[in-house]
């Protein structure tokens, strides 16, 4: 079992170079934040301007979805399917099912983003294909879920928190805040679907616009709760999946199962399920069911802390060493103990490279093995092939990076899958590969366009990964 380096900081560290180390670290914080989207306001160097430009190819879209089946026995999956739909994130707890009890309509208003029609008629077509929901897209008149277009400003006005949200029985924004205090507005009174309202930004990166599609309608037509200990879903609050994957699909098809109704306790509905999983899921019905224990609410509050901007660079720090000293003390193994060391080394990379390295090789250790996985590994591969990179060992790099590229592209994250390629271009120079590492940072930079958004946050993205490479390389 891998050493708990978050609580023994006189820990022998694994490898040497710590001048290397250091020189990256700077590079390193922006490499932390490969899967997510581009910075809402632009703030360039003074010489930015003065640079030639790339001649940046044509935006990447993801074309064939990949989605993985579910691996966990449907013992556990009846017990996700009850979690999800009868909690709430907050540990409140909801008396009665509730779903669309009619074939759903779609209706999109405001300003869509460019591109938005191809993601939104993509995503109703899993649905339809996947999960077997009756869905369609309409164009006039009212609908069962109305998708608002807006700006980010206007989002955070109305949610400072949120980059996108779904609210029950209103049609637009200003319905919204005309009624944010009200119960109808309040998902633990909702006893019925029939109207509600998706708010998406439209002047984003359009993989950031995609993935709160995806979220946020899941949870219009579907569970309103999300589970960290889910490895494999959208229906998480860690971010480490963009798309909805084939566990996503299974709950959202058990959700429309016919013997299933609007109205239902969580006893009724947990007696109908193994039936229903059993002709959904068959190849789940004889696996060993081990299950993941529940996160306490210790550990998410931790992590929470350790994430949000509120608090203090040393409150957060403070908080992520007491979320690894939770998953240490409950004897966890899985992915959010892993979890727990990968914030630790991304907050610990420019203070201490050194111990953010032992934290990013103990997240490997835990999630090696683990299925459902495989993107969580590729974001910590980004961060352990560039120190390889600034140590100048390409061969190793290069291993991981593979691996972890085919993950990101299986996943549909078009911000990790550019920042891994432009790595391993980087790696490929080292090995004096140079042919090869030009088409493979070409190919990135379609990638960075779909997950980065704005021509110069792609360039700034492939200056920083350039930056890696020690000097005289």
């Amino acid at each position: 079992m891998p050493a708990d380096a978050a609580i023994d900081p006189e820990m022998t560290p694994r490898r040497s170079g710590k001048r290397l180390l250091k020189a990256a670290a700077g590079v390193l914080a922006a490499l932390a934040l490969a899967a997510c989207a581009a910075p809402a306001a632009r703030v360039e160097a003074p010489t930015r301007a003065a640079a030639a430009p790339l001649a940046l190819p044509p935006v990447k879209v993801f074309t064939t979805p990949r989605p993985q089946a579910p691996q966990r026995s449907n013992a556990d999956i009846a017990r996700d399917f009850l979690d999800l739909h009868f909690q709430l994130e907050g540990g409140s707890t909801l008396p009665q099912f509730t779903r669309f009890e009619t074939p759903i309509t779609l209706r999109v208003t405001g300003d869509p983003a460019p591109g938005f029609s191809r993601e939104l008629n993509a995503l109703l077509a899993r649905l339809r294909a996947e999960a077997g929901i009756s869905i369609r897209r309409v164009t006039g008149g009212e609908a069962s879920i109305t998708v608002q277009m807006v700006s980010r400003n206007e989002i955070r006005r109305a949610l400072p928190k949120a980059a996108c949200f779904v609210v029950p029985n209103v049609s637009s924004l200003a319905e919204y805040r005309r009624n944010r205090r009200s119960p109808r507005t309040n998902w633990a009174l909702l006893r019925e679907r029939d109207r509600l309202a998706v708010f998406l930004p439209n002047d984003t990166s359009p993989q950031e616009v995609r993935d709160c599609l995806h979220e946020e309608l899941a949870q219009a037509i579907g569970p309103l709760n999300d589970l960290y200990r889910l490895p494999d879903s959208v229906f998480n609050d860690d971010n480490m999946h963009a798309v909805l994957t084939g566990f996503d699909m299974l709950i959202l098809r058990a959700t429309y199962a016919p013997e299933l109704r609007t109205g239902m306790n969580r006893d009724q509905v947990a007696a109908r399920l193994p039936a229903i999983l059993a002709r959904l899921n068959p190849r789940g019905a004889g696996a060993a069911a081990p299950g993941l224990p529940d996160t306490p609410r210790a550990w998410a509050a931790a992590y929470e802390q350790a994430l949000g901007p509120q608090a203090s660079l040393r409150e957060r720090l403070r908080a992520a060493n007491r979320a690894a000293e939770i998953a240490r003390d409950l004897g966890w193994i899985d992915h959010r103990r892993a979890l727990s060391h990968y914030t630790l080394g991304r907050m610990l990379h420019i203070r201490e490279p050194e111990l953010a390295l032992q934290h990013f090789l103990t997240a490997q250790d835990f999630l090696q093995g683990l299925p459902g996985t495989g993107i969580h590994q590729a974001k910590v591969a980004v961060q352990l092939a560039a120190y390889d990179i600034a140590t100048g060992n390409g061969a190793s790099a290069l291993a991981r990076l593979k691996p972890a590229a085919d993950a990101a592209a299986a996943h549909e994250n078009a911000a990790l899958l550019s920042t891994l390629l432009m790595l391993q271009a980087e790696a490929l120079e080292l090995e004096g590969r140079m042919v090869e590492a030009r088409r493979v940072r070409l190919d990135s930079l379609g990638w960075a366009r779909y997950g980065f958004g704005p021509d110069w946050v792609v360039e700034a993205r492939l200056e920083e990964v350039a930056a890696l490479r020690p000097s005289g390389s």
